[in-house]
């Protein structure tokens, strides 16, 4: 529970097509930021999945957990799942990772009038005033991943300074 002076826990999800590359890569980065401090007790939730349920089980692509790792993120974990419209209730932010996740995110929140998701662009939180689309790395090489995780690394930095601004952390 947070104190009078503590801003309130956030919950996050992270959302890309087919949950197995962008969102697992965005999903673990945020993971790894979150739960250092000063950020332990302000996220309570982090989640992934995808628009479709291709992958519905499937464990991240073997290409994003060997990113993961050789950036010293070593302990996740996660089975790819389809975006459900009760998510809209149960998180605060939804960030998709392109524009075509965004309008699907979009649709389901226009039949779900109230829901309390802030839906957007993660790429909003670019740092360089226009907002930027994670590239969806499947079928490229290597570099397509480690665009992804810079990606996701810069836009979860700003996104928490943006969020808690009197937090002073050293990210």
């Amino acid at each position: 529970m947070s104190s009078p002076s503590s801003p309130d826990p956030i919950s996050v999800l992270f959302v890309c097509l087919g949950n197995i590359c962008r969102s697992t890569m965005a999903e673990g980065v945020f993971q790894s930021i979150a739960k250092a401090a000063p950020y332990t007790d302000l996220v309570a939730e982090i989640d992934s999945c995808g628009t479709g349920g291709y992958h519905t089980g499937d464990d991240p692509d073997d290409r994003t957990m060997a990113t993961l790792e050789k950036h010293g993120i070593t302990d996740y974990e996660h089975a790819a799942r389809k975006v459900n419209a009760s998510d809209l209730d149960r998180f605060d932010y939804v960030f998709a990772m392109d524009r075509a996740n965004l309008g699907d995110l979009q649709r389901i929140q226009q039949r779900k009038p109230g829901s309390k998701a802030k839906v957007m662009l993660f790429g909003e939180y670019s740092g360089t005033g226009k907002p930027e689309v994670i590239s969806d790395p499947y079928y490229g090489g290597q570099q397509g991943f480690e665009k992804a995780y810079e990606q996701a690394v810069r836009f979860s930095k700003n996104f928490l300074r943006d969020v808690f601004p009197d937090v002073e952390a050293e990210i």
